[in-house]
This record gives C-alpha cells, structure tokens and sequence, in this order.
C-alpha cells in the first residue's frame, strides 16, 4: 500500500472517531437536560381538588419552589404570608385585591362561623356565623401586612355593621381575621389612627379577631369578576369599584 493510501485511511479513521466521540457526549448532553428536566415538577401541574378545601394556615409559609431560569438552574425559593379580610361581597373584595402587585393569590371563601364546611346558601342565610372573606397570599418583600390594610380600609365602608351598600347581613360584616400577634398590633394600630383622625363619619366596627379557618367557596365564585365581566352586579356595583380603586393605587397595581 503506498504512503499516500496510508494516510488517507488514517485521516478517514480519525474523522470518524472524532463524529462517534462528538455523538456520545451529544447523547450525554441530551440524556443530562432531560433528567433535569423530568424532575421539576411545578404544583401548578397537579389536578384541582374536586371538593371544597379546608385550609389552616399560619402567618408565615413558603411556597413550593418555583424557577422561571433554564432547565437544570436551581429553583428560588419565595416567602409568602396570608392575610384574611372581610369587607362585603367577596366578589369585590377579590377583583381589588388580585390587581396588587406582590399579591400571589386570592381566594374567595368564608371565616368566624361555627358550622363546618359551609355552602354559599347556608352562609346566606345567616346562620352560620361565617363572614364572607378573602384568603390573600403575598409576599412581604413586595407589599407590606400595612399596605394592605390600608387597600382593605379604603375600598369599602367599615362604618356600617353587618352591611356594605345593598347586601345586608352578618356575612357582609368587616373584618380581620390575624395571622399572629404582629398582625393584630398593626390591624389595632391603624383602625385607632383612622378612628382618631376623623377619617370616617362614624365609628369604624371592623372585627379584628383570630383567624381560625378558611372554607374556600363553591369554583364558581373564584375569579368571579374576572370571568364575569358583564355580569349586572359586576357591571353596576364592582365595576365603578375597580375603576375607583385603580386610581388611587395606580402605584400599586401589576403591570398587565
């Protein structure tokens, strides 16, 4: 075989290697980002519960780690707090408070009453002592336990016992429902101030009481607003509410 042969069949051996090696650590490569990937697996893909949830929570919780990086990245952990206000229809209470930014959640339900596993209509009735309420889950870095005690007292009247505009009722009562003891100073703190400065025609009647459970309300009231826009009682009573409340915490609002 002459030396010219040799060399060609060396360089051709070669190259072949050289495509064989760069496959492999292709294969490595993809077999690598796939595990990394089949490995996260956010809440969110998990089925919704089909019956009405029962939720005790503390002040202070940590949500399931969540990562918006590339796969494989290591997930950051984010603090969240719940804060538990009644203030009439919940319906208007969610359409406000899902605008805030920081504000992860939010769920419409009820809170105070004695009978378990409330439905809609028994609450309606007004016996079973519960108030109709929002669960707000946010992150304190973001909107302070302050900040949203002042989004809770100024978008609805805390004057009126047991009544907001035209729905009447216990269930309609203002109220906070504290988490801990800090959020109990604040809540009392802020309600003394208001009740000082004359900010209201009359006494505020809010409850601030113990948070104790949260019964989540039957799905068709979540997000209510939201899916609902035309609504007649979206459209005459949260409507010009929403408006009202974008205005004056325009500052305060996710970006769309």
């Amino acid at each position: 075989m002459e030396a010219g042969n040799v060399s060609e069949n060396r360089c051709e051996v070669k190259s072949v290697s050289h495509t064989i090696r760069n496959r492999l650590v292709m294969l490595a490569f993809l077999a690598l980002l796939f595990s990394a990937t089949s490995a996260c697996t956010r809440p969110n893909d998990q089925p919704p519960p089909t019956e009405d949830r029962i939720v005790n929570q503390n002040a202070d919780q940590t949500t399931p780690p969540r990562s918006d990086s590339e796969p494989g990245n290591s997930p950051v952990e984010e603090t969240t707090e719940s804060a538990t206000f009644g203030a009439g229809c919940y319906w208007c209470v969610e359409a406000v408070f899902q605008q805030l930014e920081g504000v992860v959640s939010v769920e419409s339900g009820f809170s105070g009453g004695t009978v378990e596993n409330p439905t809609y209509k028994e609450v309606c009735t007004g016996t079973t002592g519960h108030a109709e309420v929002c669960q707000i889950t946010f992150r304190p870095e973001v909107i302070s336990f302050e900040q949203l005690l002042e989004v809770f007292w100024k978008t609805h009247d805390p004057t009126t016992r047991d009544r907001q505009g035209h729905d009447v009722g216990t269930q309609y009562r203002s109220a906070i429902f504290y988490h801990n003891e800090n959020q109990k100073r604040l809540a009392e703190e802020y309600k003394q101030k208001l009740d000082q400065s004359g900010a209201f025609s009359g006494p505020i009647v809010t409850q601030i009481v113990p948070f104790e459970k949260f019964y989540k309300a039957e799905d068709y009231h979540q997000n209510y607003f939201r899916d609902n826009p035309e609504q007649s009682y979206c459209r005459a009573v949260i409507g010009p509410k929403v408006e009202k409340f974008q205005k004056v915490f325009a500052d305060k609002l996710k970006e769309k």
